[in-house]
């Protein structure tokens, strides 16, 4: 109750987003190769930001 206001860190942006775009890759994998493809790879450089904020 008390963190209904709460702002979210940008970290925990960039995660959420992460957690979309895997899921995304995840369907795309069996019906559109190269969609899925680009998917990934959006989801490594925000992993990479990930990262780069953590350390």
């Amino acid at each position: 109750m008390f963190g209904l206001f709460k702002k979210k860190s940008e970290a925990e942006r960039l995660q959420e987003k992460f957690n979309k775009l895997m899921a995304e890759w995840h369907k795309l994998s069996s019906i559109n190769r190269t969609e899925s493809d680009k998917k990934y790879a959006e989801a490594q450089v925000i992993a990479q930001r990930i990262d780069s904020l953590k350390s």
